[in-house]
């Protein structure tokens, strides 16, 4: 009878015998609180192992209409952008953002926080290297909309009110940027967005002891965030205070360490700084960690080909520029050992990269060894691409004269 009782249902039906277990079904707060705890742990992106960002999808793989974490998901994508370190991933994941934030405010367009966050998204996108000037007004027109509509469906939305104060200062209204920020953080001191706001304010506006202060406090509340102690090393070695720039840096590598990430950033952060310091050896060294991290990232080569040159190190700056702006094969790559494919001129840095490659090439040509043709070539299309722009315009300039020299030089 025991046994009959087990397998008999209330409603006089027999159930069949050796069914799986059943397993209980996550709820979206107990899915929600997986993603903040990745989030704490300073996991917000890993392309290793699970994440913040994956714990998000996993929610709205579940309850594809929960607006906020839709939002929360949204905002995750945009910070983890600042970890990126080429123009194009941080593009992807910005579009990305961009997508998840659309089909937050379609589900709760009167939530102040979806469209605090959508003011965030579209704020970071307008600021983009890759984004044209129609997108890059349209984005930051729009970030205004939502910021303001935020406020309006709730005043007192710190988040709203530091978000805003990041579009205004975007649109270089630095003095409301300053006020906005200051009442976000009076209003909402335990938030961490709400401190990197105000320091982001405070740096534009000189206040870099200020600034330090106020992404310290942001790191205080959420304490293994890597982009924030980038942030500070970064204000450091502007101030040339390079000892404590490189602290800060060191630890976003420790806590990437202890998470079992693999982060490029830091190590070019530190590259950069003994760069700026002199050490070029060092600096080299730390550039070439970056990368053995990611052999194909051609931004990686193009910033460490910029170290050698300041080194003076032309020859060795010459063939990991050319993995950076043409490509090169495993056995053409010196440092990296595999194929880089080249980056597409469509942004600032890269351009920098053609201006430095073209000048590295004509300073080495010599009547025996003349790598003017191809230097020329270079330069070239950096004309075509970006011939308004005076400064790239100058190291055109200079560098056709060089290679005209040499033409003229007879030769032995």
């Amino acid at each position: 009878m025991w046994f009959a009782s087990q397998v008999h249902d209330p409603a006089g039906q027999f159930e069949p015998l050796f069914l799986p277990t059943p397993t209980a079904t996550r709820t979206a707060d107990s899915l929600v609180l997986e993603g903040e705890a990745y989030f704490e742990a300073g996991k917000i992106y890993d392309p290793e192992g699970k994440d913040a960002i994956d714990a998000y999808y996993d929610v709205l793989e579940r309850y594809p209409g929960d607006a906020r974490a839709r939002a929360e998901l949204a905002r995750l994508l945009t910070y983890s952008s600042a970890l990126l370190s080429t123009t194009e991933d941080r593009t992807e994941r910005l579009s990305l953002a961009r997508q998840e934030i659309l089909r937050a405010a379609e589900l709760a367009p009167d939530d102040s926080t979806v469209q605090a966050i959508r003011a965030l998204v579209l704020d970071w996108s307008s600021t983009s290297s890759a984004a044209s000037e129609e997108e890059k007004q349209d984005w930051l027109n729009e970030a205004e909309q939502a910021a303001n509509l935020a406020i309006t469906l709730d005043p007192n939305n710190s988040l709203a009110l530091a978000f805003y104060a990041e579009v205004l200062l975007d649109q270089n209204q630095k003095a409301q940027a300053e006020e906005s920020a200051r009442l976000a953080v009076n209003q909402g001191p335990e938030l961490m967005d709400t401190h990197r706001v105000y320091g982001t304010v405070l740096e534009s506006l000189g206040e870099y002891r200020y600034a330090i202060e106020e992404f310290e406090k942001a790191a205080e509340i959420n304490p293994n965030l890597t982009f924030l102690y980038i942030r500070i090393g970064v204000i450091y070695r502007a101030l040339k205070v390079y000892d404590t720039a490189l602290e800060y840096f060191a630890r976003a590598i420790a806590i990437n360490k202890s998470n079992g990430v693999e982060d490029p950033l830091p190590y070019i952060a530190i590259a950069k700084t003994y760069s700026r310091d002199g050490e070029f050896f060092i600096a080299a060294v730390n550039g070439e960690k970056a990368i053995a991290i990611n052999p194909t990232n051609a931004d990686t080569y193009g910033q460490l080909g910029d170290i050698y040159v300041r080194a003076r190190n032309y020859e060795g700056a010459l063939p990991v520029l050319k993995c950076a702006v043409v490509g090169c094969t495993a056995e053409e790559n010196e440092v990296g050992g595999v194929a880089v494919q080249a980056l597409e001129l469509n942004n600032y840095d890269v351009a920098y990269y053609y201006a430095r490659y073209g000048s590295v090439l004509a300073a080495l040509s010599r009547p025996e060894q003349n790598y003017c043709p191809e230097a020329l070539e270079i330069l070239a299309e950096l004309k075509r691409s970006y011939g308004g722009d005076p400064t790239l315009m100058s190291i055109v300039a200079e560098n056709e004269a060089i290679c005209l020299i040499l033409e003229e030089t007879p030769t032995p």
